[in-house]
This record gives C-alpha cells, structure tokens and sequence, in this order.
C-alpha cells in the first residue's frame, strides 16, 4: 500500500546530518576569529561569533549545539588574548552575552528534542492505529492483483474518513471502499466500525445485498442507541461505498452502488466509466425510504482488464485555479499498468496537480483479473 506523506516527512531537522553541516558554523568561528584578530583596533567582530552556535541549533542535537558554544566563546577568549584586551569590561560583557545565549540555544535544544520525541511517540501510535483499522489490501487474491492508495488531507494524519477493505469467499473476493460523511475523530470512528463490521460479515454473508444491509444496519445502531445522551454526538452518520464481488471462475464483477463515484474499467487501451443503473443511498441512509434492499448489477470484468474505484478527494481535487483532478483523462496514458504501478503515477500526478494540498482525504484501489 502506498502513502502520503511518506515516514519522517515534513521534519525540519535531522541529527544525522550534523556530521556533515557542522564545518559550517567551525569555518565561521575560525574566520570570524581570524579577521578580528587581523582587524584593526577599533573595530571588533567578535560578538559574532553567537551566530555559530546559533546556526547550529538548526540543524544538530543538544551536544554538538553545546559544543560549538564551547568552541564559540573559548575562540572569543582567544581574541583578547590575541589583542591583549582580555581583562577589559567590554570584551567581558561580550564573553558573558555569548555565554548567556549560547545557554538560552541549549534550553531551547532541549525542548525541540522533548517536542521531537513526543511527536515520534504519537506518530508512532498513529502508525500502529492505522495498520489495525486500515490494513493493507492483499497484492494478489485468487486470479486478481491488487493496488491500494491511501493519501490524507492533512500532512501528519495516517487516517480519515475514507476506506476499503478486502474479504475472501471460498469462490471469490469481496471488496469495499468508502468514504465517510464528516471529517476528523468522528470520522475515523465511523470508518472504524464500517471496516469492523465489513470484516466480520463479509466471509459469513450469503450475497452482497445481506452484506449491505448488515453494515447499513451497524452504522444505523450505532447512531441511534445513543439517543437521548447529551454527552454524545449522535449527529447523522452515513458513508458512500461501493460493495464488490470478484468470482475466481467467472470474468465478471457483481457490484452495489451506493451514492459513491462509478469506477473507471481499462480494457485494452480505453478507459471507461462503469456507471450503475442503480445508485442506493448512503450506508447508514436505508431506513429513510422504509425498505433498505439492494440490487446488484453485473459487469464484464475479462481476463486483463483493470478496475479503479476511488473516492471523491481524488475526482474532487482542485488546482491552484479551482480545476477539478482529470482522473479518466489521465488515466488513459496507465492501461497498461499494473495495479501499484498505475497507483504510482495516479498519486504522482494527483499530488502535482493540488500542488501537493489536497483538500480532502483520498483512497484508490486498483484491481486486474488474470496472471502475469
């Protein structure tokens, strides 16, 4: 599976680059040093050796920021030395001003490095949340290779709202990808129990209308059993998803739409859209209208033909001039592609066109019948 942003981006500071940076602020203090020893009395360039230290906090750890100060402070005792000034008050308030601040980069070393350390640990935890609630789909199941996308809106999120899970029959596999309504914790929560749900029924239920109406009906309960609480938020739920059937012997897919974007179908060297005649309401909506069956439809689905169903942070992404993503116009340069290849150049190509901001969360799963 395939993420944006990938591990350790968007961290202003690396550690291990300091072995490599650290000339920069040494070359500063011994030029520094050198031209104000060769300066002529009146003028004096030692106060500028807070820029070493200062410089450095940028790039290294507490250590080497200490050291440099060290280095710093030791180069600005030499300058007196070297100009016999050393036992007077001005060059002492300097030494005791970068002896100050040198101190006060070290403080401020310290609390970056907790902040740092903090933000792994919850990144961690994040991490380890998202591989329990959002797996990873199988790369191959039965005759069917599989490729899948997951890319948040926000840059440190691991998880939103949007979905898509994997289930294998004895004959076939099941497949679901959503999104749900809302953003942030109650979304992750519904898309936890949407997945949950889907996990548990989608080996046991006989055909895709039950499996349907078995998650319509947990996110239904799961709105209405708190009721009357104030403390909770019991606001609508509901989520679009498309409901699949891949039988291993049969070249085609059995399909439920409910209120999501129709899939793309590359066959040969065209791109078509796989709209259903028949859109549901939302999961979570099937009460509404009294009676919550679900007609499937079928398609042809041939031996090297290709899927792509997505959710509407990639058919809704808009450019700097307010241009919807061309997913289908794009996609037509991928038929031949496999799955994590083509989920390669749909995230490439979708980060350039936002300009790498996506307003909304985005998932893609890629699916191609036949063998290699």
């Amino acid at each position: 599976m395939l993420r944006w942003p990938p591990r350790g981006f968007g961290r202003s500071w690396q550690p291990g680059h300091a072995p490599a940076m650290v000339a920069f602020p040494l070359a500063l203090i011994a030029v520094i040093c050198v031209v104000d020893i060769l300066s002529p009395p009146h003028i004096h360039l030692g106060p500028l050796l807070v820029a070493a230290p200062a410089v450095t906090v940028a790039f290294a750890g507490v250590r080497l920021t200490a050291l440099i100060g060290v280095l710093a402070v030791g180069a600005q005792v030499l300058i007196g030395v070297m100009r016999g000034v050393l036992a007077t008050a001005n060059l002492e308030a300097q030494i005791a001003a970068l002896i100050v601040v040198s101190g006060l980069l070290v403080a401020l070393c310290l609390v970056r490095d907790r902040h740092e350390r903090q933000l792994r640990q919850v990144r961690s935890v994040a991490e380890a949340a998202q591989h329990v609630l959002l797996r990873p789909l199988p790369r191959r199941s039965g005759p069917l290779r599989i490729g899948c996308l997951y890319l948040p809106a926000e840059e440190e999120a691991e998880m939103g709202g949007d979905l898509y899970a994997a289930a294998r029959t004895p004959t076939s596999t099941r497949l679901l990808i959503g999104d749900v309504r809302g953003k942030g914790l109650a979304a992750i929560s519904h898309a936890a129990l949407l997945l949950g749900a889907f996990r548990a029924a989608a080996h046991r239920q006989a055909t895709l209308p039950r499996l349907a109406v078995h998650l319509d009906g947990a996110t239904r309960w799961d709105t209405s059993q708190w009721q009357g609480d104030a403390d909770q938020d019991t606001d609508e739920s509901f989520a679009t998803a498309t409901f699949l059937d891949l039988p291993d012997h049969e070249a085609v897919v059995h399909l439920i739409a409910c209120g999501h974007p129709p899939p793309l179908l590359f066959h040969d060297d065209s791109v078509t859209t796989l709209p259903a005649k028949t859109s549901h309401l939302p999961i979570g909506l099937g009460g509404l209208i009294g009676s919550n069956t679900y007609d499937v439809e079928t398609f042809p689905f041939e031996d090297g033909d290709l899927l792509l169903f997505y959710t509407d942070g990639v058919s809704e992404a808009r450019d700097a001039d307010g241009r919807f993503y061309p997913l289908r116009e794009r996609a037509a340069a991928w038929t031949r592609c496999e799955p994590e290849e083509l989920i390669r150049h749909l995230c490439a190509d979708l980060l350039a066109h936002v300009d790498g901001h996506l307003g909304d969360d985005a998932a893609v799963v890629a699916i191609r019948r036949g063998a290699v």
